[in-house]
């Protein structure tokens, strides 16, 4: 008896295996440093001193960032500034990258090539124009000079994302809006973005992530303690002679649930928005 032929295309039982060991072991050794902080936070100020011993765990790290530092205030502000920036860098790409994608004007295409290369400079040759700029119109240490910094930074990757994406969307919609009456706002504001939610989801995520996270701007423009981000409140805990680990390490883990949750709620949008932007150019 001949053994019957294996159908095109399906792995063999040992490669299945091999496989998915592949990708346990893969996962173990990414989940490997997030649980090696959350594991440090839980071992009191000195814990991290003897990483291998399991015992002593306790939430005295969270306490005392709770009770003994402005770390909630360095978090509001992280929050004021991330769902700004989200919001005008998102609408600011949408209109770029609709406009674009429908109009035809002088210029449409440096523009968007303008914003390709706005991406290649790296953050430390900006800092010190974005500063002169901030310092002449009266925004350092503000609120409103660091939304407009991680703006500059958002935008050009959000606007050409958000081009592709909108020139996946048939043009007859708009057309269909200008027959119904509506104004060319109109028909972007209340057909076209409905329909563009995919990629308004990842550009937000993206935009959202980038400004929460951000380090080198927050620290060279905001100067007053009561405007401190995450980013540069964290510094507090290293100091000349020592750093708080233990603290760093439970507010790290802190940082991250905001993260989370914005992934939580774009996830079903992220794959359809990514492929669909990718799809036209």
């Amino acid at each position: 008896m001949t053994r019957k032929a294996r159908p095109r295309g399906e792995r063999s039982r040992g490669a299945s295996v091999a496989l998915h060991a592949t990708l346990v072991v893969a996962s173990l050794v990414s989940l490997f440093p997030v649980l090696f902080i959350v594991f440090v936070s839980l071992r009191g100020r000195d814990g991290w001193q003897e990483p291998t011993r399991f015992s002593g765990f306790g939430f005295g790290n969270y306490t005392h960032i709770f009770g003994e530092t402005k770390f909630l205030t360095w978090f509001g502000n992280s929050l004021i500034v991330a769902l700004g920036a989200t919001v005008v860098g998102v609408l600011i790409a949408a209109t770029a990258g609709y406009a674009v994608s429908r109009l035809r004007f002088p210029g449409s295409r440096p523009l968007m090539w303008t914003f390709l290369v706005v991406q290649m400079f790296p953050m430390a040759v900006l800092i010190v124009p974005l500063y002169n700029i901030l310092g002449q119109l009266k925004l350092l240490d503000s609120y409103g000079g660091l939304i407009l910094t991680y703006c500059s930074i958002s935008v050009p990757f959000c606007a050409w994302m958000l081009k592709g994406y909108f020139d996946s969307i048939p043009a007859e919609i708009d057309e269909a809006g200008r027959v119904d009456g509506l104004t060319p706002f109109g028909t972007f504001w209340r057909l076209i973005l409905p329909l563009a939610r995919p990629g308004l989801a990842v550009t937000g995520f993206y935009s959202f992530i980038t400004a929460w996270g951000e380090v080198a701007f927050a620290s060279q423009f905001m100067s007053s303690e009561e405007h401190y981000t995450l980013a540069v409140g964290l510094q507090t805990f290293v100091g000349q002679q020592k750093a708080e680990w233990g603290l760093m390490t439970a507010a790290a883990v802190l940082i991250t649930v905001p993260a989370g949750l914005a992934f939580f709620f774009a996830q079903r949008h992220l794959v359809a928005g990514l492929t669909a932007g990718g799809t036209k150019g």
